[in-house]
């Protein structure tokens, strides 16, 4: 396994930006920080004096309420920035806000509309989490990824079936997963396949942990014997209500569905979720559901990732 260095000062807006070793020590992080919680530790001393400035291109709920949360509860202090409090819109360019910011904060998240907004972010030096992007949402797989080792003991042997059109969300699962060990199968129209360049470099990582990832179509194919089915939204945010999902239909994930899977599968959804469109409310509110437990995680390994980018 590839050693581990040092993750102070380093930033993560793809999640295979760390190795698999890097990953499980946030991860082994998170579950600390996670326990610590539980039996009332406070660990409001490791991020005293760092600010960390919250980006945010696109509304968040998870997101924001939890990186927030998660910077207050180690001491630090977390600045909210819209659009409308940058001078992005008066035709600034990131790489000029990123400067500006690298001499008044110690770390930024963002989650923006394009990735290309992120990499132009790195320009100023400071270390950057990637908080969602169009083309990949790294903190909610690395959350994913946790939930899945909490409730079914690891990855190793294990499938996860991302069922739906292949997104953002998508993309990082492909990659965390196979950095994991686990195996990934996107179950999806041929119409929405994943990005090509994601789809190569999650099979290079797959192939050196034991792991598989696969592209299907037929759906009770997709889903057979799997031990987590995983969905998202058919629209992504900024999609048009008019914009076609007419091939996503036979995609939604049921009681049926669930059926074909293996007796102890769970359900995943990265929230929020319309009942009825990607899944049916009998699923996501059934007990194979655990869609609040992932959410709970988005706080504990975004804290472990600050911990470790900040103050290592």
């Amino acid at each position: 396994m590839t050693a581990v260095v040092s993750l102070k000062g380093r930033s993560f807006i793809a999640d295979d930006d760390f190795s698999t070793a890097e990953l499980l020590r946030v991860l082994d992080r998170a579950t600390a920080l996670k326990d610590d919680r539980r039996r009332g530790l406070l660990h409001d001393e490791i991020l005293r004096g760092k600010t960390v400035a919250l980006i945010f291109e696109k509304v968040s709920l998870r997101t924001r309420v939890s990186f927030e949360a998660g910077v207050a509860q180690l001491g630090g202090h977390a600045l909210f920035l819209s659009t409308r409090d940058l001078q992005l819109g008066r035709g600034e360019t990131i790489e000029d806000t990123s400067r500006v910011l690298a001499r008044y904060v110690d770390a930024v998240m963002a989650r923006v509309m394009h990735h290309e907004t992120l990499e132009g972010l790195l320009v100023g030096g400071l270390p950057t989490i990637n908080g969602l992007s169009d083309l990949l949402h790294p903190c909610q797989a690395l959350c994913d990824m946790l939930t899945v080792r909490e409730k079914l003991g690891g990855w190793q042997g294990r499938t996860l079936a991302f069922v739906g059109g292949a997104n953002n969300m998508c993309h990082s699962l492909m990659l965390s997963g196979a950095l994991l060990g686990l195996n990934v199968r996107v179950v999806c129209p041929p119409t929405r396949m994943p990005n090509a360049d994601i789809l190569a470099r999650a099979e290079r990582h797959a192939a050196a942990n034991d792991a598989t990832v696969e592209v299907i179509h037929d759906t009770y194919l997709g889903v057979r014997g799997a031990d987590v089915v995983y969905t998202d939204v058919w629209r992504n945010m900024g999609d048009p209500d008019t914009m076609p999902v007419d091939d996503l239909e036979p995609y939604r994930v049921t009681d049926g569905l669930m059926d074909a899977t293996h007796p102890d599968a769970v359900f995943m959804h990265c929230l929020p979720v319309l009942r009825g469109q990607e899944v049916t409310a009998e699923v996501v509110d059934g007990p194979q559901s655990i869609v609040f437990d992932q959410t709970e995680n988005r706080l504990h390994v975004q804290k472990a990732l600050l911990v470790e980018m900040l103050a290592g």
